[in-house]
């Protein structure tokens, strides 16, 4: 008999006790009768043992009771039959284009109301940005047009195929139907042609719907913040996507000033923009008036106001390539030490980077203060971090619990697990690595990059107040080199990235982002977006045009996507070519198992039976 929780079963020895409890019941009182005695004594002896089992039987209350048992258990164990069902069509997942053009007139508005003609008995909704959303999972129609009426467009580019992929795990088991509305203009990743292929290469009916119209544009589609002789300048690049000359002001403001300019721009044209000596803090520049897309019509620079920030380096030697490139950043001071001195409060980052030298117990309970009272220490694979020198104070503070040395004369390769800024523009897939420690990452870690064995390699969590990152890859130079990553040219770039994460600090391309770029925080806490306050984040998504502040960092976010602000594009084209391709040879089976569940009717029978009981107990005259 098949169950889902069979464990559950074990409330079946429920009935024991009840059994024992009729039987040890007070039985009615005798009177005895001397003429008769006799004649009742020859039939006890062979009535003793049925006499209490035909008492239980005979009892209504008993076989009531003990069947509530049964049922109450076999619910418990979640009882099911398996049958074979037709695929379904009831069952709709409807996936709107979220992208920045999608805001273009009433793109987005005429999405939603196509939507609401595909709702059917079950659906699911998901919204198409740079990573798909999903709003609604098998819901019913009320709840469907409930959320349609919520939904808001993002501005990112969309990437259609991977929402056509969530879509199709969906269905994966009962089959149906994936309506997708866009513009079609612009998108992520795979064709989205290539997408609906598939899709219906497993037996799933999908459709493409077209909204939007062409029309006239002006935007900021491109622009860069460089620093300039201590000072910094911004480049910006506006288009004109009318097919008429178009004279554009421009409005600069910042906390001390507001200026304007004036750019002359032919027809399907464009012009750059230079703003030198940006102010420290938020600048905003915007067209002035209105057009049909506003969403490229501001463009936000954010200029850190950052001060020194100090590093320390704990060492056993003085060849250090993470010194060097932590050495080569801007706003940050580096100081090299062999040991963890007493007070360490006055820096930001501790890097403890020792080869073969175990940490002593009061460098330890030093680091231990630090961590928890809001400190970040990167502990860098080595000889003193393996298993039998780390010794289990210091394997506490690690987001990871190390081993032995591992050594491979092949070596072995790395894999990002998960996309993030510390990752971006790395190749650690070229990272040759022949030495590391046996590592196993600790509850509530979160590791970036692993070996293809999944031995983590970066990876970091919290303790108390702090942040704790393990390095996997050892920078021990010549003969002791474990791997080749510090002499590859994106190694000061990953130094650059995760000093400037954990202190604050930073190049100023991480201070200025194009919408879709994702980063890793290295403790839930609370962001403000454009849009609000979101609480116990741990990745933030920059979906938005604006200013984000995350850790205290004020983040300017744009668009920056010619495509997307081009609203002279139609996606004609697209579906003409998904017409054209037309349905493919199914290759899915018309039926799925089904478990059919039947706790709710055991659930039923339940209630009844207390309910038939109660009357019994009534006419007995006992209630």
């Amino acid at each position: 008999m098949p169950f889902e929780t069979p464990l559950a079963l074990i409330a079946l020895a429920s009935v024991v006790p009840l059994i024992i409890l009729y039987l040890l019941r007070p039985k009615p009182l005798k009177v005895m009768v001397p003429s008769l005695m006799f004649l009742m004594k020859i039939q006890e002896e062979k009535k003793r043992f049925y006499t209490s089992i035909t008492r239980l039987i005979k009892d209504p209350l008993f076989l009531i009771q003990l069947l509530v048992l049964i049922l109450l258990a076999l619910a418990a164990a979640a009882f099911f039959i398996e049958t074979q069902e037709p695929l379904s069509g009831e069952h709709t997942v409807i996936i709107i284009d979220s992208s920045a053009s999608m805001q273009t007139d009433d793109r987005f508005s005429d999405a939603v109301s196509e939507a609401g003609d595909y709702v059917s008995r079950t659906n699911s909704i998901i919204l198409a940005g740079s990573v798909p959303v999903t709003m609604l999972e098998s819901g019913s129609s009320d709840a469907a047009y409930q959320t349609l009426g919520s939904l808001e467009p993002g501005a990112t580019v969309a990437d259609i195929s991977s929402a056509v992929s969530t879509g199709m795990r969906m269905l994966s088991d009962e089959g149906g139907r994936i309506v997708v509305i866009s513009d079609f203009t612009n998108w992520d990743g795979d064709d989205p042609v290539n997408a609906r292929t598939l899709a219906q290469s497993y037996g799933l009916d999908v459709d493409y719907v077209l909204v939007g119209r062409t029309t006239d544009n002006v935007g900021i589609i491109q622009g860069e913040v460089e620093a300039v002789d201590g000072t910094y300048s911004y480049t910006g690049v506006v288009k004109n996507y009318k097919n008429s000359r178009e004279l554009v002001e421009l409005k600069i403001t910042n906390e001390d000033r507001t200026i304007t300019r004036k750019l002359n721009i032919p027809g399907l044209s464009t012009q750059q923009l230079l703003v030198t000596n940006l102010a420290k803090g938020i600048t905003e520049i915007s067209i002035r008036g209105s057009d049909s897309l506003m969403v490229d019509n501001t463009a936000y620079i954010s200029i850190p106001k950052v001060s020194t920030k100090q590093v320390l380096v704990v060492s056993d030697t003085e060849r250090l390539p993470s010194r060097t490139a932590l050495s080569l950043m801007p706003n940050v001071g580096t100081e090299l030490l062999e040991g963890v001195p007493a007070d360490i409060s006055p820096y930001n980052v501790v890097v403890i980077a020792n080869k073969e030298r175990a940490l002593a117990s009061n460098e330890i309970a030093t680091l231990s203060s630090y961590i928890n009272g809001g400190g970040k220490v990167v502990f860098m694979a080595g000889t003193a971090l393996s298993g039998k020198n780390a010794g289990t104070d210091l394997q506490a503070l690690m987001p990871v619990i190390t081993g032995d040395i591992v050594g491979t004369d092949d070596g072995v390769t790395l894999e990002v697990l998960q996309e993030t800024r510390l990752s971006e523009d790395i190749k650690f897939d070229e990272v040759a690595v022949y030495r590391y420690l046996n590592a196993t990452e600790r509850r509530d870690t979160t590791t970036l990059v692993s070996t293809t064995e999944g031995t983590p390699m970066l990876s970091y969590g919290t303790i108390g107040d702090g942040t704790v990152v393990y390095m996997g890859l050892c920078d021990a130079l010549a003969e002791d080199a474990w791997n080749n990553f510090h002499n590859l040219p994106e190694y000061p770039v990953f130094w650059f990235k995760l000093a400037g994460w954990l202190g604050g600090t930073g190049t100023i391309s991480d201070y200025n982002l194009k919408t879709g770029a994702i980063s890793a925080l290295a403790q839930a806490q609370d962001i403000e977006t454009p849009d609000g306050v979101e609480n116990d984040v741990n990745r933030v998504l920059y979906d938005e045009v604006g200013v984000y502040t995350v850790a205290n960092k004020q983040i300017a976010v744009n668009l920056y996507n010619d495509r997307e602000s081009d609203t002279t594009l139609e996606g004609d084209e697209l579906i003409e070519r998904a017409e054209a391709e037309g349905e493919t040879n199914i290759v899915r089976a018309d039926t799925y198992t089904a478990k059919n569940y039947l706790d709710t009717y055991m659930i039923i029978i339940v209630f009844m039976l207390v309910i038939l009981e109660l009357l019994i107990i009534k006419r007995r005259g006992e209630l």
